[in-house]
């Protein structure tokens, strides 16, 4: 068991591997794309309707196991009801986590303020809105990523990808989607007009 898990944690996705896994979805690069936008949504709604903690994790791991047996050579005729079969494993390898659990916004102390959040505070309403549209775990990690300052960033990064069991280049880019969504958010809602309501 701890083999296997070895094993597929030393596994790396590539670009060309990805660019297989499209392909066996749909030749027409577009079509692909959107059926793969589809398939993790899907995906996700499944972890979050089955109480994963981390549902966006969950669903990129079961897309990475397809792309892994595809690149192995192994034929795969209904993309999207294998996931559903895989996602269910990678489910139950979810509880089988020893600290598998949720923290609540109310147990993290000393969070540091991101470094796109700045004083304006219409900036501050605007980010603290966004925050709060983020799915609960995503709103953890972003918030975990950026804590404190005054500690040891790399220890506490390495730290929580243990926790999560996953690599560190792997927590950096699902923090960086993460902020990339933030930042969009931010910016579309500093676009708006300011509410009556709102503080100038």
């Amino acid at each position: 068991m701890n083999d296997a898990r070895s094993t597929r944690t030393e596994w790396v996705l590539t670009s060309e591997a990805f660019e297989r896994f499209l392909f066996c979805l749909d030749p027409d690069a577009a079509h692909a794309g959107e059926k793969y936008e589809s398939i993790r949504r899907k995906l996700v709604k499944i972890f979050d309707w089955r109480g994963a903690h981390f549902p966006e994790e969950c669903a990129d791991e079961t897309i990475n196991r397809i792309v892994r047996k595809l690149e192995s050579g192994e034929t795969i005729r209904d993309i999207p009801t294998y996931c559903h079969g895989i996602a269910r494993l990678v489910f139950l390898e979810t509880l089988k986590k020893p600290d598998n659990r949720q923290v609540s916004l109310d147990e993290l102390s000393s969070v540091a303020t991101p470094p796109f959040q700045e004083e304006d505070s219409a900036q501050q309403e605007c980010f603290a809105q966004c925050l709060s549209e983020l799915p609960i775990e995503s709103r953890q990690l972003i918030l975990q990523y950026y804590e404190d300052d005054r500690r040891d960033k790399i220890n506490n990064r390495q730290a929580m990808a243990d926790h999560l069991g996953i690599p560190l280049n792997a927590l950096r880019s699902r923090a960086q989607r993460i902020r990339d969504k933030l930042e969009q958010c931010i910016t579309n809602c500093l676009g708006k007009p300011l509410s009556p309501g709102s503080k100038k």
